[in-house]
This record gives structure tokens, sequence and C-alpha cells, in this order.
């Protein structure tokens, strides 16, 4: 029983992860209070340094933007 609960942390790690990274202007806007323009402003001119572009997707982890904006 202790075996399959170790097998199974891993993928929880991944998921809890992958929910505090948010995907696209909108998602980060949301966060920081902006609406998805301003934010896709602030991304474009290197505003928010915990921001990275993924693939051409812009994607920020949500504890990041808390303590670079406060929010």
């Amino acid at each position: 029983m202790a075996d399959s609960a170790i097998a199974e942390l891993p993928i929880q790690e991944e998921a809890e992860f992958t929910q505090e990274i948010l995907w696209g202007a909108s998602a980060i806007g949301k966060q920081i209070h902006r609406n998805k323009r301003q934010t896709h402003h602030l991304l474009e001119r290197g505003l928010i340094k915990s921001a990275r572009k993924v693939g051409g997707l812009w994607c920020a982890n949500r504890a990041a933007l808390r303590r670079e904006f406060g929010a």
C-alpha cells in the first residue's frame, strides 16, 4: 500500500505545479488586475519580469506574479 502512494506522488506534484502556471495574456491579466490588452502591452514591453513566451504563448507562475505585483 505504501508503494502505491509513493508512485502517485510525482503525478500529484506535477498537477499542482501546472495549476500554478498561467497561460496566455488573459489569464495573466486576471491575476494582476489588468485586461488582456493592457497585459499584452506589458508583456511585449518586457515589464512583467516573471513572464516568459513559450511556443508563442505567454506564461507566468502565479506565485511569481503575486510577488512582483503584490496581487
